[in-house]
């Protein structure tokens, strides 16, 4: 817009100074005081057009260099996108990034207590699950949770972030994820009817193990190798997650809190997944990363049965004419010590897996003898007698012995199996006992899932 206004001011003087030779030509003839103005006219002219020859070179010369600092630009943002992802740092994404991702948020592949999973596909093509995290309160505190729980740290069982968007003051905050398309591990160990788009089947006793492991190591990497110590706190199938080899990723780090090198334990509302806590949150006496091992033992006895570790099941008859109370707990955890004890360990393994159990011989009973073993150490009622994960990790590898822990007196069970404390929840459906959402509440967690 400058440069076509200097144009146009060039010429117009020229124009001025051309009609002022003539002017002064008609008037004064040749005289001397013709010839004076004749020879500023043209001096005047030629500083004009020198005036737009220095400018075009000018702003030739500076379109190039604008250029050529855009490309160089556009060079050193591609490569510090690259460094951003080789270091693990993640991206800040805008909302218009995520809605042409996700088509307007249109494709919902799960949904949480405050919280909703999107895929999406980014501008270069790469396949992404958006996390959108609802609430004001409680979703800042697990966003702020999560980027820094899993944004300094990288392992190969760890579910990456690539990148995160928040919208003020008090909008939805999103986390973009690598997408992981075997979906989570609870379609893959539990029988249940088939969902569209939603991968599932029956996980093969090797790749159960192999699960177990990579979990396992995922845990012990964040309890001991990092630089603060990364408690997850809601271990459970839902948040593990099953890539196209069937290879395990810890996801939703959510509820995580760090814990200091020199602290032995931190104090903290109870969080997580009933089912899946540990005893000492009870207590309020603080928690450690002992409460993590207690969630994997919950876990890794579900991969063994197949089955959710409390249900209920129904008890209809004509000795139980009223429906609400004909109802039984069962606590598996003390099925599998029980079948320990008297070595009927592979009465508890998922039936749909017997047939290829039974087939392997000693060596897969000595596999399920050792797991059921190292998960019923993980659930000890007492923190200090539970593994660390570095030690379960051993000895799933069998680096280390298993010995097959003592009786314990597994109190839930008792609960569960108190009828005076079932009649004070009549309300409790089944699907509460296998439910996947998630809370944070300070009374008993000992009332069913």
């Amino acid at each position: 817009m400058e440069d076509k206004k200097a144009y146009s001011i060039a010429i117009s003087l020229v124009i001025l100074l051309i009609i002022g030779v003539v002017i002064a030509r008609l008037t004064l003839k040749l005289t001397e005081t013709f010839f004076l103005i004749c020879g500023a006219d043209v001096a005047a002219i030629v500083a004009v057009f020198a005036f737009v020859i220095i400018r075009r070179k000018f702003n030739s010369r500076r379109q190039l260099l604008v250029k050529q600092l855009d490309s160089d630009g556009r060079e050193l943002r591609i490569e510090y996108s690259f460094l951003r992802k080789v270091a693990g740092v993640p991206t800040r994404f805008r909302l218009k990034e995520l809605e042409q991702a996700t088509d307007n948020f249109g494709s919902l592949v799960g949904r949480g207590s405050s919280a909703c999973v999107f895929k999406g596909i980014l501008s270069d093509g790469a396949a992404v699950a958006v996390k959108r995290i609802e609430g004001e309160e409680r979703g800042d505190k697990e966003f702020k949770s999560e980027v820094a729980a899993i944004a300094s740290v990288q392992h190969v069982n760890l579910v990456r972030l690539l990148g995160y968007c928040s919208v003020p003051p008090s909008g939805p905050r999103f986390l973009v994820y690598e997408y992981v398309v075997n979906g989570s591990l609870d379609n893959w160990i539990f029988p249940r009817r088939k969902i569209r788009d939603r991968p599932s089947g029956c996980l093969s006793w090797d790749l159960r193990c192999r699960v177990a492991l990579d979990v396992a190591k995922a845990l012990s990497y964040m309890h001991h190798d990092c630089r603060s110590c990364i408690l997850h706190l809601d271990i459970k199938p839902e948040n593990i997650l099953l890539d196209e080899n069937h290879r395990a990723l810890l996801s939703d780090f959510g509820l995580s809190k760090l814990m200091g090198k020199d602290e032995s334990r931190v104090v903290t509302t109870i969080r997580g997944t009933r089912g899946y806590l540990a005893p000492e949150w009870l207590l309020e006496n603080g928690i450690s990363e002992k409460s993590d091992v207690y969630s994997y033992g919950m876990v890794l006895l579900e991969l063994i049965g197949g089955r959710r570790n409390i249900r209920a099941v129904d008890q209809h008859g004509k000795n139980n004419p009223d429906k609400s109370k004909a109802k039984k707990f069962i606590y598996f955890p003390k099925i599998v010590s029980e079948k320990l004890a008297q070595e009927k360990i592979m009465d508890v393994v998922d039936e749909r897996l017997v047939d290829e159990v039974v087939a392997g011989g000693e060596v897969a009973e000595i596999q399920v003898k050792r797991l059921a073993c190292v998960a019923l150490w993980c659930i000890q009622e007492r923190p200090r007698l539970r593994p660390t994960m570095a030690r379960v990790v051993e000895m799933l590898e069998g680096r280390l012995p298993v010995e097959a822990p003592a009786q314990t007196t597994m109190p839930i069970a008792d609960l569960l199996a108190n009828d005076e404390d079932l009649d004070h929840h009549p309300r409790q459906p089944t699907a509460n006992l296998s439910s996947d959402s998630t809370y944070s509440f300070t009374m008993s967690v000992l009332s069913g899932r």
